[in-house]
This record gives structure tokens, C-alpha cells and sequence, in this order.
């Protein structure tokens, strides 16, 4: 019996595909020798191709999370000179001095949502999972989204719908969830989807080119995995300090949020050289392929 079998939906190798995986290794400049961190390894697409670049002589530091994406990644991404660690892209610098590296040629982030992720059901990522809604990365940091959505102010979490979800009707769906605590707690994904519909209206969602619970569940994972303040500390502070000079780092987003965050630090003359006037997106070609890539936006900068 293969291992796919024993774990029932659960597979070997990553189901995800890597966006802008082209774009991104021109971008990066590889050459063997380099020294490349993937600082959000997910399924190891990305790394894979980095790593047939930099080939023996380089080094690749491989970071997530969450530690069934660095057992995926590992089957594909393996050799004496592959260093996988879990841990968040923030603490590179804790990483380094592990390893005893001082710098490093380039950097990748991709921040995007993994399909492994979405497809796990004890995770709760997915609409119709009827697993827990964790929504974590690491599941043994920090609240998973239910006990986060049962102990937050209404104010609270209309205030993170609004701002990290850009949700319309967050002060809707917020009352929704706090009447909701005295009879019919949400404690799963489909629960807090079927939640949200009740709480927009139906024109509003008979126009909605997606589900109309998106908005939520991209609010509620960004808060309790605390993504935007990692993201703020990792351009302010970590990725400038631990690069080589003419060092190169490139970020992928999908959300307005953090591209702007990216877009603001690429554009500090003092410290970077933008290699990316204008994000780099999909192709049309990629978007019919991979739908995951439609809102990927890809920018790069040189330390100058």
C-alpha cells in the first residue's frame, strides 16, 4: 500500500504549482555558487528550480511554517547542500547563525496560499472543510481561527474583515459571528463560510465573481498568523540586513496589502536599485493553467 493510500487524501509530493516560476528565477539572477534562501518553501517548486541553477556549489536555505510543507518540499528539493529548517522568514537571522552564514546572495518570498494547504481538512483553509478552522501555519503558535472569532470584540473583528480582508460588509458579517457565540458557535470552515453568506446580501453575492466568504477567510488567516506584521519587520529590517551587497531579493504577493508594503520598500533609493518599476503578473497562458497565478504580482530590487 502506498503512503498516498494509508493517508487517504493526504499525497507524497505537493499538488501546488509554483506562479511566475520563470519570471522569478530571471529576476533572481542565478549562477552556480550562490547562496539562495526560499524563505516560504511551501511544496519546493520554486526551490527545485533555484537549486538546479545554483547547482553543487551553492547553498539553499529552504523556510516554512509549517512543517507538513517542509515534508513535502523535501522529496523534491534534497541534496548535502539543501538546509530545510522550520521557521518563519523572520527569523532568518536566527537561521544564519544556526548555520553559520553571514550573508546571502538572494532571497524569494511567495506568499501565496498553498494548494497542500487548502486541500488538508484538519486545517480549514478550504470553504467546505468540515475540519477544524485553524487557519494557522504552525499549528503549536498562536490561536487557530475559531477560538480567535470566539474571543475577539465585534468592533475587532469587523475592524480586521475591513482592513486586511477589504470586506464590504464587515460590520455584517461581525455581528453575524458574535450572535452566533450564544447558540451556534462557529468551529469549522463550512461554518463560518454558510456564516458569511447569511450575512451578505443576496444581490451582492449573485455578483460576486468568487465566493463570497473570501474576503473572511483571507482576513482571518492573514490575523492569526500574524502575516502583515512579519512581512513589515522582514522589508524594514531583516531581508536588507542579511544580504550580500548586490544582493537581489524577490517577493510575490496576492494581496493589495502586502504588495503595497513591498512596492514602498523597493522604492527606497538609499537602499535598493528597483528592479521592478511596475509588478510583474501572469500571463494569460499561466492564468488559464495555474488560476492561483491571477492575482500574483511579482517585485524584485537589488541591495545596493
Amino acid at each position: 500500500m502506498s503512503n498516498e493510500s494509508r493517508r487517504g487524501s493526504q499525497p507524497d509530493r505537493s499538488l501546488h504549482k509554483p506562479v511566475l516560476l520563470a519570471e522569478t528565477v530571471k529576476l533572481l539572477d542565478l549562477r552556480p555558487g550562490l547562496v539562495v534562501v526560499d524563505g516560504t518553501l511551501g511544496g519546493g517548486g520554486h526551490s527545485r528550480a533555484i537549486h538546479e541553477q545554483i547547482g553543487d556549489a551553492g547553498t539553499l536555505i529552504g523556510l516554512d511554517r509549517d512543517p507538513r510543507m517542509l515534508g513535502l518540499a523535501a522529496s523534491v528539493v534534497n541534496g548535502p547542500n539543501c538546509r530545510l529548517r522550520q521557521a518563519n522568514y523572520d527569523n532568518l537571522p536566527e537561521v544564519l547563525n544556526e548555520l553559520d552564514i553571514a550573508h546571502v546572495d538572494r532571497i524569494l518570498l511567495d506568499l501565496g496560499l498553498s494548494s497542500d494547504q487548502l486541500s488538508d481538512p484538519a486545517r480549514g483553509f478550504s470553504f467546505e472543510s468540515t475540519g477544524p478552522l485553524d487557519l494557522r501555519y504552525d499549528t503549536t503558535a498562536g490561536l487557530p481561527a475559531w477560538q480567535y472569532i470566539a474571543e475577539q470584540s465585534e468592533a475587532e473583528l469587523e475592524r480586521v474583515f475591513r482592513e486586511f480582508g477589504e470586506e464590504r460588509y464587515a460590520a455584517r458579517v461581525a455581528e453575524q459571528l458574535v450572535a452566533r457565540r450564544r447558540t451556534a458557535p462557529v468551529r469549522t470552515a463550512d461554518e463560518l463560510a454558510a456564516a458569511v453568506v447569511a450575512s451578505i446580501p443576496g444581490r451582492a453575492r449573485a455578483l460576486s465573481k468568487t465566493h463570497p466568504a473570501t474576503r473572511v477567510f483571507q482576513a482571518l488567516r492573514i490575523a492569526v498568523n500574524q502575516e502583515l506584521d512579519h512581512l513589515k519587520h522582514a522589508l524594514n529590517e531583516t531581508l536588507f540586513a542579511v544580504l550580500a551587497p548586490a544582493g537581489r531579493a524577490a517577493v510575490i504577493t496576492f494581496h493589495s496589502l502586502e504588495d503595497r508594503l513591498v512596492k514602498n520598500e523597493f522604492r527606497r533609493k538609499e537602499r535598493w536599485c528597483n528592479l521592478t518599476p511596475k509588478p510583474i503578473v501572469a500571463s494569460a497562458v499561466e492564468k488559464r493553467m495555474n488560476p492561483r497565478s491571477r492575482s500574483a504580482k511579482l517585485r524584485a530590487a537589488q541591495k545596493l
